[in-house]
């Protein structure tokens, strides 16, 4: 009967260790979750003109334009070049518009501009 009595304390003892072990995991992943997220905070450094940021962003979305304009061109000249080197009519005209294309994309921001658009 005392070996039976010792067995269940030593299962309750077993269960409240497992327990404790369980308890202090969370606390201490509860704690490094709210030490990282205190030291890692960042204080927001707003711009004193809102409209400087939507001028800086519609820059460098132009300049994107361009370069992909500035890469479409070319392929035009790549595409009209090897044209005349095959003799292919259809392929001149496709590098031709590719070549126009490629400048009306890279001077989009010019054109734009000069129309008044922008």
């Amino acid at each position: 009967m005392k070996n039976l009595m010792n067995l269940i304390k030593m299962q309750k003892n077993e269960q409240c260790m497992a327990l404790n072990r369980r308890v202090r995991r969370r606390y201490f992943a509860g704690a490094a979750i709210v030490l990282a997220l205190a030291l890692c905070t960042v204080p927001a450094l707003a711009a004193d003109d809102p409209l400087a940021i939507v001028s800086s962003l519609s820059d460098f979305i132009f300049n994107i334009i361009k370069a992909i304009g500035v890469i479409i061109l070319g392929w035009g000249i790549v595409q009209v070049g090897m044209s005349i080197q095959s003799h292919d009519p259809s392929q001149r005209t496709q590098g031709f518009l590719c070549l126009f294309g490629g400048l009306m994309i890279a001077f989009a921001k010019e054109i734009l501009t000069t129309i008044g658009a922008i």
